[in-house]
C-alpha cells in the first residue's frame, strides 16, 4: 500500500495531533534509519521497507525505537511513550 502523506497528515490535524509526521520510501532516507532492509515471508528472504518507528523529540533526537511494530497496538504504545515524558 502507497503511503498516502496528504491523508496522514489531514488526519493528524483534524484529530487535533500537535505533531510532526514523516513518511517515505526514498531509499537512501530508509537506509539512514535503518528501515530498509532483509525481509522473510513464507521462508523466502527479500530486500524491503521494515516496520520501524521512531519517537523524535524537538530537538530532533530519538528518544524511542519501534523495530517491531504492532498495527493493533502500535498508536496506543506511542501515546503511553509520549505520556510518560511529561
Amino acid at each position: 500500500m502507497p503511503i498516502n502523506l496528504p491523508y496522514r497528515k489531514s488526519l493528524l490535524k483534524n484529530e487535533n495531533f500537535n505533531i510532526n509526521y514523516c513518511a517515505t520510501k526514498k531509499k537512501n532516507v530508509l537506509k539512514a534509519y535503518h528501515a530498509w532492509g532483509k525481509k522473510k515471508l513464507y521462508g523466502r528472504e527479500y530486500d524491503g521497507i521494515k516496520r520501524i518507528s521512531y519517537l523524535i523529540d524537538e530537538e530532533g533526537m530519538i528518544i524511542k525505537v519501534y523495530e517491531k511494530v504492532k498495527t493493533k497496538t502500535h498508536a496506543q504504545d506511542i501515546l503511553k511513550d509520549i505520556g510518560e515524558l511529561d
